[in-house]
């Protein structure tokens, strides 16, 4: 099949990519003339675990093509998948321009059948906003489907070949059929697509994101009562997860969760039902707990030192929003380095992924440690923010004897309370009553 996607962003690549990889021909269209350069030469712009030989592979053997020509793009391909960006406006709902936009390119360029394929997030009633934009432009015939991703970064092309659920949302069965013949032969064991209509598709995503969004937060109220009450939400954990109506999925306590999703859907979710007049009450303290999470862990660190921060040296470990990532958009450690420089500290951090988009905000004011112990010379105290697992099984005596002070904040839970202290450090988890 002769595909488009029009954006090479993080699900527009992945999306492509794997499409090439089951035997389609892909066209991945862009206007950033830099990135589609690089592309072709076969560099990613952002760290996804294998997604650079899957670009590479489909490059070599011509079946993935990258162009600034987006025109081109849309007249040689049946079907055409919209994967730009939706970042959220200052209010929490979202910015649609980008996909309008090309919408309306589509309208303008097409001169024949076409399938458009939502990929982007976008609100209830996208679809049908598309299709008015592409009729302002053209009479030849044309549909518009929803199809959203789910693609957990740092795993995305693994859940894109071995889907548990692909949900297309089509009013016609003819739409839908070549859709789920396109997927086909990454359900070969079993058939996961989901036909619904486009409306239940689009509101799916945000659904699903806000109910582990939500999973979290509670988990995290759950934690600070643990914190007054003197149990430990590990062991709480561990007893509800092995009900099988729960479940062991994103029960963890921790610091709050960041990236490009969970954040920007539950507050565009929470802007839908405004502009319709209805509160989502439940997401709305999702999301205020979220926040305050960050909060009340930056209140243990200050609290510690009795507020008395300045020139006070932090080591961090882990900056993305979660591990195998680069991603630091929305991170929690973000809040915690803004925080921590606010008050006078010397803050050092160190990342296997994401340092280099750390270093576009921060330049020299925060240090680079070539490695996660580098950090820890003459620390008064070290900050774990993300779960990678390089941090998961240091050498507790040698981060003893090169810190100032054995004191370590973690907020990922990874470590055993009764070891840390048996090794002589101060330890402060999240959750962990005393």
């Amino acid at each position: 099949m002769n595909l488009s996607v029009i954006g090479t962003g993080y699900v527009g690549l992945v999306t492509g990519a794997c499409l090439a990889g089951s035997g389609n021909n892909v066209i991945c269209a862009d206007i950033d003339e830099e990135k589609i350069n690089a592309l072709n030469e076969g560099q990613v712009p952002f760290y996804e675990p294998s997604l650079e030989d899957v670009v590479r592979k489909n490059l070599k053997e011509g079946r993935l093509h990258f162009t600034t020509d987006i025109e081109d793009a849309i007249k040689n391909s049946p079907v055409i998948f919209i994967a730009v960006g939706t970042p959220p406006n200052s209010d929490g709902s979202v910015n649609m321009e980008a996909v309008l936009s090309v919408a309306r390119s589509i309208g303008k360029s097409m001169d024949d059948y076409k399938i458009v394929v939502t990929k982007s997030t976008v609100p209830v009633g996208t679809t049908e906003r598309i299709r008015g934009e592409i009729k302002k432009c053209t009479d030849v015939e044309f549909d518009v489907a929803s199809n959203p991703e789910f693609l957990k970064e740092g795993a995305a092309v693994e859940d894109f070949m071995k889907p548990d659920r692909v949900i297309i949302g089509a009013d016609k069965p003819s739409v839908a059929l070549v859709l789920k013949e396109l997927y086909a032969p990454f359900m070969r064991s079993s058939d996961r697509a989901i036909v619904v209509s486009a409306k239940s598709s689009e509101l799916a995503k945000y659904t699903a994101n806000a109910m582990l969004a939500t999973r979290i937060s509670f988990m995290n109220e759950i934690a600070n009562l643990c914190e007054i009450v003197g149990a430990d939400i590990s062991q709480v954990r561990k007893a509800i997860g092995s009900d099988v109506r729960i479940g062991r999925h994103f029960l963890f306590p921790g610091i709050g969760y960041g990236g490009s999703c969970f954040p920007k859907d539950v507050k565009a979710l929470i802007s839908t039902a405004e502009e319709l007049g209805y509160e989502l009450k439940v997401c709305g303290a999702t999301d205020e707990v979220n926040t305050r999470q960050r909060e009340l862990f930056w209140k243990k660190i200050e609290d510690y030192f009795h507020g008395e921060l300045k020139d006070k040296k932090f080591g961090l470990w882990g900056i993305s929003f979660k591990p195998e990532t680069d991603d630091i958009r929305e991170a929690p450690s973000l809040y915690i380095i803004e925080k921590l420089l606010a008050s006078g500290a010397l803050v050092s951090v160190h990342d296997p992924a994401a340092m280099d988009n750390l270093r576009k905000h921060y330049g020299d004011k925060i240090y680079f440690a070539d490695s996660n112990y580098d950090v820890c010379h003459g620390a008064n105290a070290l900050v774990i923010n993300t779960e990678w697992n390089e941090y998961r099984q240091p050498d507790f005596p040698k981060l003893r004897d090169i810190m100032a002070e054995p004191v370590i904040f973690d907020g990922r839970n990874l470590y055993n309370p009764e070891r840390l202290t048996e090794c002589g450090f101060k330890y402060i988890g999240v959750g962990i009553g005393n």
